[in-house]
């Protein structure tokens, strides 16, 4: 054991090993991305092959948040168990094989079941990668968090487009999800065996699942609300543009993008911005300009405009998820793991709750509603004390 430790410092301290390092977790995180993006990608295309209804298809993808909500006793148990780097090439593989599988479901009970099981690993590897991001904010310092989630927006874009060009080219998706495991696989399996495994496991407490209380409560609330307002974003912001403008199939899907795009410009710079005026007024304020950018999209007199007020809302809300992340991970794996599953708790909540008000009230009020969660945000996070 000592020998290990003392070969574990000598690595650490080794320049080339540190420089390893710091290059490692972008890859895992741009890794992610790409395999979220890339299930994304193809929703439509594996719908369209086992012939399933909107209803159905709602069913399916409320499995996979369903799947993340339960992910918390998967990831503490290896988390405690592993540690972060064995808990990231475990979960990261088993992704990869789910990812096929989902490729390859030939019914939409067999479709549930894999996106149940999505829902479970990413969660898993989404807690594990946090955790070593966190660790290392810790051991050096800095700020790398909103980098890190950027490289994963990255990522997501480029297998969101990949799965575009493939379904462009008729590729079937359990096709086009084999060709992508094996490079993945490797790229994952050399990011894991760049990181320091200082630790075998993590303190984290034995339970099934893990409410934040007391100022963790309050980062807890943020990750609910700002899953809530992206889900719903992501899932509605087309549609509000083909029914509200009559915007055609190739302008609607802009909506996403700009929001996207901007989310991942302004989280590249989000850690020299920490730096300068810390994550509590960057957040609160952030918020406040996405809601703005919100409530200009639904008063827009044309898409063009709308799409404007979609990019400065992803701009303005881009840095919720790293700073919550990296705060909660500051506290420890079962704060971040709660923390977490609250997040997911929203992701799962939000987007039928937009349904729900875009049938009853419009879809310009449920847009607008989006509009009132970011501002909920910017409430939250002035009163959080543990966003530094």
């Amino acid at each position: 054991m000592q020998n290990s430790r003392s070969l574990s410092t000598a690595r650490s301290r080794n320049p080339a090993f540190a420089q390893s390092q710091s290059f490692a977790l972008p890859l895992l995180f741009t890794v992610f991305g790409v395999i979220m993006g890339s299930w994304a990608g193809r929703i439509p295309a594996m719908a369209e092959r086992i012939h399933a209804s909107h209803a159905a298809l709602s069913m399916v993808l409320l499995c996979g948040g369903l799947g993340a909500v339960l992910s918390y006793p998967v990831s503490s148990h290896m988390m405690r168990s592993f540690g972060a780097r064995t808990t990231m090439l475990m979960s990261g593989m088993a992704l990869l094989v789910v990812l096929v599988a989902i490729g390859a479901a030939p019914t939409v009970p067999s479709l549930m079941m894999a996106v149940l099981s999505l829902g479970i690993t990413a969660s898993t590897f989404d807690v594990a990668v946090n955790s070593a991001a966190t660790r290392r904010e810790k051991q050096t310092g800095k700020s790398e968090l909103s980098k890190l989630h950027g490289l994963g927006c990255a990522g997501g874009l480029a297998g969101a487009t990949l799965g575009s060009v493939m379904a462009g080219l008729h590729i079937a998706p359990v096709t086009h999800f084999v060709m992508l495991a094996s490079p993945l696989a490797m790229a994952l399996y050399f990011g894991c065996s760049l990181l320091d495994a200082d630790r075998a496991g993590e303190a984290v407490e034995k339970k099934s699942f893990s409410l934040p209380r007391g100022p963790l409560l309050f980062l807890g609330a943020l990750g609910f609300l700002g899953s809530m307002a992206e889900g719903s974003i992501a899932d509605w912001s087309g549609v509000f543009l083909k029914e509200h403008f009559g915007a055609s199939d190739a302008l609607a899907p802009l909506a996403l993008s700009a929001f996207s795009v901007m989310m991942l410009l302004a989280r590249l710079v989000g850690d020299k911005l920490k730096a300068r005026y810390g994550a509590r007024p960057l957040v609160s304020s952030g918020s406040m300009v996405g809601a703005a950018g919100l409530f200009f999209a639904v008063l827009s007199p044309n898409a063009y405009l709308a799409l404007f007020g979609f990019a400065i809302a992803g701009m303005g809300m881009a840095l919720v998820f790293p700073f919550v992340f990296s705060a909660a991970g500051a506290q420890g794996p079962a704060a971040l793991a709660g923390v977490a599953s609250m997040a997911y708790s929203g992701s799962l909540i939000g987007p039928p709750v937009i349904g729900a008000i875009a049938q009853g009230m419009g879809i310009q009020v449920a847009i607008a509603y989006v509009g009132g969660l970011a501002s909920l945000i910017a409430f939250v996070a002035s009163r959080s004390r543990l966003l530094k």
